[in-house]
C-alpha cells in the first residue's frame, strides 16, 4: 500500500513538472490573446472585408462619374491628310462610318493628282435637357454606394460575430483539452494502484486489464480533444488572417457569467446591419426603376462648331484646269477656310418607349423579389431573437447545474477511489466514478462557454454587437 501511494504520487507530481514546463515555455513565446484584440486584427486582416471596402471606394468613383457625365462633350480634332479628290456624282450612306469622304469636282476620268489638305475642328454637344435622365444616374450611383456600404457594414458585423464564436469555441476545445489530461492522469494512477494490488494479490488480476482499458480510452479522448482544439485554433486563426496556429487565449471571463444578460426580447428592425444592407438593395433597385423611366422621354441637345480646313488644291481645280494644285506640304495643310455652326436639337426614339416600358416593369418585379427576401430575412432574425433568450435560460440553468453534477462526481470517484483501496469496491464501480468525473468536467467546460455562445447568438440576432463585447 505505501509503495503505490508514493508511485501515484509520484506520477501526479511528473505531470504536474511536465504541465508547468510546457505552461511557461508557451508564455515566453505566447502572448495572450484577448477576445478584442483577435476581433481588431481579424478585421484588418481579413480578405473579404478588405475586397469589400474597395467596392465601396469604387463605388463613390462612379458617383463623381455619374455627376461628370452631365458635363458638355468637347472635342478638339485636327488632322492632315495626302490624297486625291475625285469626285463622283451619286448617293451614299456612311454604312457605321466606313466611308471616305474626298470633296472635289466630278471629272470626266480619274485623276492621279494628289495633294496636302488638313482639317481642324473644335466641337461641343451639350445634352442640357433630358426629363432628369443625369439626375436620376447619380441618383442610382449614389443607391450602389449606400448598397455597398450596408454590404461592407453587415460583412463587418457577421465577421466580428464569426470570430467571437470561433473564439469561444477554441475556448472551450483548450478547456476541454486539459480536463481530458486531468482524466489521463487519474486513469494512468488508478492503472498504478490497480496494478500493484494485483500484483500482491489483493486483487484479481482482471482489474488491471480493465485499468489498463481504461488508460488506453483516456488517451483517445484526449487525442480527439487535441484534434477538434486544433481545428478550432485552425478555424480562428483563418478568420483572423494569420498563419499562427498558436495561440494562448484569455480564460478569465469564463469563471463568470456576463453582468448584464437577459433574455428579453429587443429587436430594432432600423438597425439591424443584415437588415440594412437588404433594404439597400430595395432602395437601388427603385433607383433604378426611375431611372429607367426617363430613357422613355426625348433628349434636348445644344452644339456647335467652329472648323478650320486647308487644302493644296485650288479653287478653280476642274475638269478644265488639272494644274491648279500643289504638292507642298506647308500650303496644303494652312488652314484658307474657316466655319462655324451653331444650333439645337431634340432626340426621340419613339419605339424605344415599348422597350423601356418592359424593362421598367422587370425592374419592378426585381425590386418586388428583392422586398420578399427582405422580409424572410426580417422574419428569420426575428425568430432567432425569441430562440436567443431560450438559449440564454437554457445555458444559465446549465451553468448553475454543471457545478452541482462536477462536485458529486468528485465526491463519488474520491469515494469509489478510497473504498477501492480498502478492498471495499471493484474495478467496475471505480472505472464508472472516472467516467462521471470526465463527464462532469467536460459538461462544466461546456456549459460556461456556453452562457458566452447564447449571448453572442443574441447580438447576432439582434444586429447589436456591443450586447456582447461590452461584457469585455
Amino acid at each position: 500500500m505505501p509503495s503505490s501511494h508514493f508511485m501515484d504520487i509520484n506520477i501526479r507530481l511528473r505531470h504536474i513538472l511536465l504541465l508547468l514546463i510546457g505552461f511557461f515555455a508557451s508564455r515566453s513565446y505566447s502572448q495572450t490573446l484577448s477576445l478584442k484584440d483577435a476581433i481588431n486584427i481579424a478585421t484588418k486582416n481579413y480578405g473579404t472585408l478588405k475586397a469589400k471596402s474597395n467596392y465601396v471606394k469604387a463605388s463613390s468613383a462612379a458617383v463623381e462619374q455619374a455627376r461628370k457625365e452631365n458635363l458638355p462633350d468637347l472635342s478638339l480634332s485636327a488632322q492632315q491628310d495626302f490624297g486625291t479628290i475625285n469626285g463622283q456624282n451619286g448617293v451614299l450612306y456612311g454604312l457605321r462610318g466606313l466611308a471616305a469622304s474626298p470633296a472635289g469636282p466630278a471629272m470626266d476620268r480619274q485623276s492621279w493628282n494628289a495633294a496636302f489638305g488638313s482639317l481642324y475642328l473644335t466641337n461641343i454637344n451639350w445634352d442640357f435637357f433630358s426629363f432628369g435622365k443625369a439626375r436620376e444616374k447619380v441618383q442610382v450611383a449614389k443607391a450602389a454606394v449606400a448598397q455597398d456600404e450596408a454590404d461592407f457594414q453587415q460583412e463587418f458585423f457577421q465577421h466580428e460575430v464569426r470570430v467571437s464564436a470561433a473564439y469561444l469555441n477554441l475556448l472551450a476545445a483548450q478547456r476541454i483539452t486539459q480536463s481530458q489530461i486531468k482524466n489521463l492522469e487519474r486513469a494512468q494512477g488508478l492503472a498504478t494502484v490497480v496494478i500493484a494490488r494485483a500484483k500482491n494479490g489483493l486483487n484479481a488480476g482482471v482489474d488491471s486489464s480493465l485499468a489498463n482499458a481504461e488508460v488506453s480510452n483516456a488517451k483517445i479522448l484526449l487525442l480527439r480533444a487535441r484534434d477538434n482544439e486544433q481545428e478550432q485554433s485552425n478555424e480562428l486563426a483563418t478568420l483572423m488572417g494569420s498563419a499562427n496556429q498558436n495561440l494562448l487565449l484569455d480564460t478569465v471571463f469564463l469563471s463568470r457569467i456576463p453582468s448584464s444578460i437577459d433574455t428579453a426580447s429587443r429587436f430594432k428592425e432600423e438597425e439591424h446591419p443584415l437588415l440594412k444592407y437588404y433594404l439597400s438593395r430595395v432602395d437601388l433597385s427603385n433607383a433604378r426603376v426611375k431611372y429607367f423611366n426617363t430613357f422613355k422621354y426625348p433628349t434636348f441637345t445644344t452644339f456647335g462648331i467652329i472648323q478650320g480646313r486647308g487644302s493644296g488644291f485650288n479653287y478653280n481645280y476642274n475638269a478644265l484646269n488639272h494644274e491648279a494644285f500643289t504638292k507642298d506640304y506647308f500650303q496644303g495643310i494652312k488652314p484658307t477656310r474657316a466655319n462655324y455652326l451653331v444650333g439645337v436639337g431634340v432626340t426621340w426614339n419613339l419605339t424605344g418607349y415599348l422597350r423601356v416600358a418592359q424593362q421598367v416593369q422587370a425592374q419592378k418585379y426585381t425590386t418586388e423579389g428583392l422586398q420578399n427576401e427582405y422580409a424572410e430575412v426580417d422574419q428569420r432574425l426575428k425568430n432567432q431573437m425569441v430562440l436567443a433568450g431560450q438559449k440564454i435560460q437554457n445555458a444559465l440553468e446549465n451553468y448553475r447545474e454543471a457545478p452541482i453534477e462536477m462536485e458529486a462526481a468528485s465526491a463519488a470517484y474520491l469515494q469509489k477511489t478510497v473504498l477501492y483501496k480498502n478492498g471495499l469496491s471493484n474495478i467496475i464501480d471505480v472505472t464508472q466514478a472516472l467516467y462521471a468525473l470526465n463527464r462532469a468536467e467536460t459538461d462544466r467546460d461546456i456549459a460556461f462557454a456556453n452562457v458566452w455562445q447564447a449571448l453572442l447568438f443574441k447580438a447576432a440576432a439582434s444586429g447589436n454587437f456591443s450586447i456582447f463585447i461590452n461584457e469585455f
